[in-house]
């Protein structure tokens, strides 16, 4: 039996999670919901580059509702607590990448909402990525061959000179003076949802944390930086780092980081490792390295071409877990509740 799917917007997210589910065999796409006029009542397979789908994109939230999906992929690039309880309510699961994982970064009264919607409608509400989401996957993943665990780390390294994102990154801080106090802030705000993996981490670790903090740093740009999408001025914002560090006792047990940069030159001038990195201190200690790169038929005209690796990798952790999301119990899920996530039915044999 194949699951009925609504795919919840069509940007740089959503398109390959759109194609991958019009490509699943154990997925049906019924719905397509598109916020912009330009898209509505357009093919969804149209908008997504691939052959005719019969799925005409609507903006209609009561009549994709209707639609009684099995399950929402849900892609905008924020969180809307308003639109997940409808969902949820209505009996529909969800499986997001807009900023939840557990919804404790959200505020206390949103994740009581979720959860109660979930309750009401007997539905559950997953949320995951490439990182907040699989990175940690993968590094309890790698804690499990070691009979003590002493600190759990994960730091994705990524040079975003190609991604034109401009309404997540410059809310973090890009671009903004390095002598502005509310930096720190801005970091805590905008990569909150690291917050969220911490505890999920932390839960399946069955370890009890006293505090969970936020630690950042900056680089800035050593001349005037054209990016088209955002201009960096000389001396301001271009590199940041910043720690989600899970204490017990005082020491650091969890820590999840990201080290962002853009343009050619910083100053300090942080070295990446383009990926992600997974070290386990403990016995034995681990290393793990995900690095992802095009396949042979990977077709690119520029540099911000190769960007759409990175959406991909976004969007099927959420949409590779959609069948046991559908078949967990009602409430907030996370990896920990769930079955192996694998890419079942993605397999291409004899091409």
């Amino acid at each position: 039996m194949t699951l009925r799917i609504i795919q919840w917007t069509t940007g740089n997210v959503g398109l390959p999670c759109l194609r991958a589910i019009a490509a699943h065999p154990e997925l049906e796409l019924v719905g397509c919901f598109a916020w912009s006029d330009e898209k509505v009542g357009r093919d969804a397979g149209e908008l997504a580059g691939i052959a005719p789908t019969g799925v005409l994109a609507k903006n209609d939230v009561e009549a994709l509702i209707a639609l009684e999906p099995d399950c929402i992929s849900y892609n905008p690039k924020w969180t809307n607590t308003d639109e997940l309880v409808r969902f949820l309510e209505a009996g529909i699961n969800v499986a997001s990448t807009a900023g939840f994982i557990t919804g404790h970064s959200l505020p206390d009264d949103d994740r009581e909402r979720i959860e109660r919607a979930c309750r009401q409608g007997g539905a559950s509400m997953f949320g995951s990525g490439v990182n907040p989401g699989f990175a940690n996957l993968l590094a309890l993943v790698s804690a499990g061959i070691c009979d003590r665990i002493d600190r759990v780390s994960v730091l994705e390294s990524a040079d975003s000179t190609g991604y034109d994102s401009p309404e997540t990154e410059l809310p973090v801080g890009f671009a903004q003076p390095i002598t502005n106090p509310e930096l720190p802030n801005m970091v805590r705000s905008g990569t909150a949802v690291f917050q969220d993996a911490v505890q999920m981490m932390a839960d399946a670790l069955h370890v009890e944390l006293d505090e969970i903090v936020c630690e950042s740093d900056f680089a800035v740009a050593p001349e005037d930086l054209d990016l088209g999408y955002m201009k960096i001025p000389e001396g301001c914002v271009a590199g940041i780092e910043a720690h989600w560090l899970g204490r017990v006792d005082g020491d650091v047990v969890i820590d999840l980081g990201v080290r962002w940069r853009k343009g050619p030159r910083l100053e300090p001038d942080w070295e990446l490792d383009h990926g992600y990195r997974v070290e386990i201190e403990g016995r034995p200690c681990v290393k793990t390295k995900l690095e992802m790169r095009p396949p042979a038929d990977f077709e690119a005209k520029r540099f911000s071409d190769f960007m759409q690796l990175g959406m991909i990798a976004t969007g099927m952790p959420a949409v590779n877990a959609i069948p046991a999301v559908c078949a967990a119990a009602p409430g907030i899920r996370t990896y920990a509740d769930l079955p192996l996530v694998t890419g079942a039915g993605l397999v291409r044999a004899g091409r």
